[in-house]
């Protein structure tokens, strides 16, 4: 991962992300997990659900990430 400056409006939410790039909300956890892209504070806002928000990440890391992304197809149901 390359270390950028990392400006105030390009702090998005995972489900602005996964909409933004096409990558699922998971495989965003996961990468920050994993150290790939950072996280940061989502300063407690609020949703109209009034759920709250507490991680935030980089757009441009996500979509860097995003431009080798694929997909793993998922594994069958084995036969017993």
């Amino acid at each position: 991962m390359r270390l950028t400056a990392i400006q105030e409006e390009d702090l998005v939410f995972v489900h602005e992300a996964e909409e933004a790039t096409g990558v699922p909300r998971a495989t965003i956890r996961q990468w920050a997990s994993r150290g790939k892209i950072r996280r940061f504070s989502g300063e407690n806002r609020l949703t109209g659900n009034g759920h709250e928000y507490k991680t935030m990440y980089a757009l441009p890391e996500i979509e860097e990430m995003a431009r080798t992304y694929r997909a793993t197809p998922q594994r069958g149901l084995r036969a017993a």
